[in-house]
């Protein structure tokens, strides 16, 4: 039985699924836009505004740590998108209570008939 147990299986192992789900969630943070499928978008989504309510609200070094549990930490790169977010991306949505993303669908995929959607953070 599967009670209680949230999230998706992508048809994956836990450690491939964790992985892509750390890898669209940084892209999301780097471009500010990603396309993909809905159901990937839906747990990037829950993801992502989590670690922008984070940074957000808390600048602790702990706050950092949680975050770069998600999007790396090791390289010079995965450190410049951990200062964005906490400098540039949280600061612009102080004035939001939530709903830091946002999906549009852009139709389907060829290959298999996957709905597509744009996943982007919320600007305006």
């Amino acid at each position: 039985m599967r009670h209680r147990i949230g999230g998706r299986q992508f048809g994956l192992p836990s450690d491939q699924r964790r992985a892509l789900l750390k890898g669209l969630v940084r892209s999301l943070l780097i471009y500010k836009k990603i396309e993909t499928t809905e159901t990937r978008a839906k747990d990037v989504r829950s993801i992502a505004e989590k670690l922008v309510t984070r940074a957000k609200n808390d600048d602790s070094v702990h706050a950092r740590r949680i975050v770069r549990r998600y999007i790396g930490g090791h390289s010079a790169d995965d450190e410049d998108v951990i200062k964005e977010l906490f400098t540039v991306i949280a600061p612009s949505f102080r004035d939001r209570p939530g709903g830091y993303t946002r999906m549009a669908r852009v139709g389907t995929r060829r290959g298999d008939g996957a709905p597509l959607v744009i996943l982007e953070l919320a600007t305006d």
